[in-house]
């Protein structure tokens, strides 16, 4: 018996075999990916074949077609080895959405027009019947950032903000001022470790501005400050992050 979509926009299911059942619980994060190959074909072929070992619950296609892979009752295979808020595994408490897009091997390519308004009515749909919040609507880089730069800071956050998907605060301009960067040590890279740890980030407070620092800055940039992401927490960065933190209260 063919599997039943669990959302009214999903225009055909292809079962995936790459799946489990969830292990903890409850599925409350929303994660989003790019696919990062030359062709959605390519994607689907990994992604609903035991060869590729690897897997998500929707592929959205260029021109706005939702396929579903696996039921949300299951455990997906597309987090892989990552961390957010204290959980190890995002496979079990999340919904995976692959879009199509060749990503940053492919050059950056922009999000059609059809395919971010279908990836914003998918998402709308999917927090509202799991009752996933804003700020658990997180970036593959978000929980991986030393492994994984997907959907992009070419992927239109603010868009999906504005059409209720997500949690957003306007980034603040960059400027000069004081910054930190690879080799700084000190309370004060202590501080800006506890605030991305707290916001959910998977960095250990040390004081020590390392490469896995530099990773997580990175990927808070490539979310919530994409105009320049190069792993430097300058004003702009502080200054958004608290922001966010603000609206977390």
């Amino acid at each position: 018996m063919h599997p039943r979509p669990d959302s009214p926009l999903v225009e055909k299911f292809v079962v995936s075999p790459n799946h489990g059942a969830r292990l903890v619980g409850p599925t409350d994060a929303l994660i989003l990916h790019y696919t990062g190959m030359p062709t959605g074909e390519a994607a689907l072929d990994l992604l609903a074949t035991e060869k590729g070992g690897v897997s998500c619950h929707y592929l959205v296609w260029e021109d706005g077609r939702i396929w579903q892979l696996v039921a949300e009752d299951l455990r997906a295979w597309h987090a892989g080895k990552s961390f957010w808020a204290g959980e190890t595994d995002l496979n079990s408490r999340s919904i995976g959405v692959e879009i199509v897009n060749p990503g940053h091997d492919g050059g950056c390519p922009p999000y059609p027009e059809a395919q971010i308004a279908a990836v914003i009515a998918l998402c709308r749909d999917i927090c509202a019947r799991l009752k996933i919040p804003p700020q658990r609507v997180l970036a593959h880089s978000d929980i991986a950032p030393s492994r994984k730069i997907d959907p992009g800071e070419f992927f239109p956050w603010r868009r999906l903000h504005d059409a209720g998907v997500g949690l957003w605060a306007e980034p603040s301009s960059i400027r000069p001022g004081p910054s930190y960067e690879p080799g700084a040590l000190g309370p004060p890279v202590a501080a800006l470790q506890k605030m991305l740890a707290d916001f959910g980030y998977g960095v250990e407070v040390t004081g020590v501005y390392d490469a896995a620092t530099q990773d997580v800055v990175a990927a808070f940039q490539r979310h919530f400050r994409p105009e320049r992401v190069d792993g430097i927490a300058d004003v702009s960065t502080l200054e958004t992050l608290r922001a966010l933190q603000l609206l977390l209260g």
